[in-house]
């Protein structure tokens, strides 16, 4: 993590592309920390064990509290095994209050993605606009939708550091997932990056990758890619469908065709994007065929033997 003293007070646990990154921020005189996102649930026992040393280094103190910044998998899958393992409070956005306690898979979007999510009760909503104050820092909610609807990004004005979650990366941003179900996403992907460029943040903390402090040219970055997906919608498309095999691949590390081709038969999100580029290669399964050969050849898969593998 960068030396700067902005980010004095804050732990960013660096994950990768499965897991979420995990933001720990530290409390005052034994107040209690509070983690931002949780991870993918295939990582929820080194989330716990990652958290467990952070709070060490702090001088053992405790977790009061997780905050989501979004309901995608690989940002409160970890929920449920950090509660059992601290007995923290989890704090969610509004939109999906009720189908989080329900638990209602379609709703959250595990179902149609055929994603895991271990199911977890929230104790509380944070609302765009609302405050979190811990460590003597005042985090603002706002609301940052596109990649997911109800998404928030948190911004400690003082410092000038935004927690931006999947809507801004060093590099993109995350999937518009609205857009996949033939909803408008990609002006409310620029209204996001709007918002962020209004902040004159110095430091930028992302869903995925390191912090970063060239926010403007991130910004430039992504406002580039976006053009390029409002061109081209199905370019954003066949993006998705690759993003959501690779995701699947980065969970189980290695599958056959047969049990690939099965999980995409569970997953509507892809069939509807196959449906929405106009049925490819004739059948779902030769567009999977496409996808995972197109995969291959830039080295995010590898495949041997009827096998495919995570690379």
């Amino acid at each position: 993590m960068p030396k700067d003293a902005a980010l004095a007070g804050l732990t960013v646990l660096e994950r990768g592309w499965l897991s979420s990154n995990n933001v720990l921020l530290h409390g005052h005189d034994g107040e209690a920390a509070v983690l931002v996102d949780s991870g993918h649930v295939a990582h929820a026992a080194l989330t716990v064990a990652l958290v467990g040393q952070a709070l060490g280094a702090l001088g053992g103190a405790a977790l009061g509290g997780v905050v989501n910044t979004h309901l995608h998998s690989d940002h409160c899958g970890g929920n449920a095994a950090l509660q059992r393992a601290f007995g923290c409070r989890i704090t969610i956005p509004p939109g999906l209050w009720q189908a989080a306690l329900d638990w209602d898979t379609q709703a959250l979007g595990y179902a149609p993605a055929g994603h895991d999510c271990e199911r977890f009760t929230p104790d509380a909503k944070l609302a765009p606009g609302e405050h979190i104050e811990i460590g003597g820092r005042r985090w603002q909610a706002l609301a940052a939708p596109g990649h997911d609807p109800h998404s928030l990004i948190l911004f400690d004005a003082h410092h000038g550091v935004v927690i931006s979650a999947d809507a801004l990366w060093e590099n993109g941003f995350g999937v518009v997932f609205p857009e996949l179900d033939g909803e408008a996403g990609f002006e409310d992907v620029a209204c996001a990056l709007d918002l962020i460029g209004s902040l004159d943040a110095r430091w930028a903390i992302p869903g995925h990758g390191a912090p970063f402090g060239d926010v403007a040219g991130a910004l430039q970055r992504a406002r580039r890619r976006l053009d390029g997906f409002v061109t081209s919608p199905e370019k954003h498309h066949r993006h998705a469908a690759k993003v959501m095999i690779k995701y699947r691949l980065l969970e189980v590390q290695r599958s056959s065709w047969p049990e690939l081709l099965g999980w995409l038969g569970t997953a509507s999100l892809v069939q509807g994007i196959w449906q929405r580029l106009g049925r490819p290669c004739v059948s779902l399964d030769g567009f999977a065929e496409q996808m995972v050969g197109e995969l291959a050849a830039t080295g995010a898969l590898r495949m041997d033997a009827g096998q495919i593998y995570n690379a």
